[in-house]
């Protein structure tokens, strides 16, 4: 009953009018009025800010905030954390390429919209990041590598906080989502980028086809969430990776073996 009652809710707040709406205050100027009490609910830490405060002309331009360089400093692993976020579930993938979060079980197939593409990381691993609103929402390439396919899926957006994983219609491979394929010399990975609710927003910033580990690739408008994908017995996730945990853009994420 409180999942029906959930999915009944956010289908009557969930639309092109609402989310223009809030798009549309959130990138005003008399947003910018906001910024001060938004980082006070969230506890966001300002010391890492690259750029002062009163520089932000809408509450949109400071939740994408950029950061200091050095306060993000990249592992030397092959596989870095590509953003700012709590770690929500890593592991294997299970037969028939399914994997669980929130004891809601997904397709592989369902969330890429391809077989042949899903097929190929059959047994591998996977790692979900769950960004907060609070947390710094430009993406970064999680390692070294040919872009060798990208394209977006989904058009409408379910949240994918703790209710939404929990009782949403599996907004992992129904939302707004662009997916990356990278060739890297561990082979090949995908990196899954889901847009949140209300707003189906994520700006490239590198538009090549060559990615630096640790370089900054795109941006979310508001919060959601990154599942990236290996192959098999390519990649062995880092002692500091287990469910809960908080994790920052550059930190140890995997290596290779």
């Amino acid at each position: 009953m409180k999942k029906k009652l959930y999915q009944q809710s956010i289908e009557l707040t969930n639309g092109p009018l609402t989310s223009g709406l809030v798009r549309k205050f959130a990138e005003s100027p008399i947003s910018r009025k906001f910024i001060p009490g938004y980082i006070k609910t969230y506890k966001i830490e300002t010391n890492d800010i690259e750029k002062p405060l009163e520089s932000f002309h809408s509450l949109h331009n400071f939740f994408i905030r950029t950061l200091k360089p050095e306060s993000r400093p990249i592992a030397s692993t092959e596989v870095v954390s590509p953003v700012d976020a709590k770690i929500e579930i890593a592991g294997d993938l299970h037969e028939g390429i399914q994997f669980l979060v929130k004891d809601q079980h997904y397709s592989l197939t369902d969330l890429l919209g391809n077989k042949e593409l899903a097929d190929l990381y059959q047994d591998g691993k996977y790692i979900v990041l769950y960004l907060s609103p609070a947390d710094y929402h430009r993406i970064h390439s999680p390692a070294t590598g040919k872009v060798m396919k990208q394209y977006v899926l989904g058009k409408k957006s379910y949240p994918v906080n703790n209710w939404g994983l929990s009782f949403g219609k599996s907004p992992l491979s129904g939302n707004y989502r662009l997916i990356s394929e990278l060739e890297t010399a561990f082979g090949r990975m995908l990196s899954v980028k889901v847009g949140a609710m209300f707003v189906n927003s994520i700006q490239l910033t590198n538009l090549t086809d060559n990615w630096s580990k640790g370089e900054e690739v795109a941006y979310f408008s508001f919060g959601s969430t990154v599942v990236l994908f290996f192959e098999k017995d390519k990649i062995e996730f880092s002692e500091n990776v287990r469910a809960g945990k908080r994790i920052y853009m550059g930190e140890a994420l995997a290596y290779m073996v």
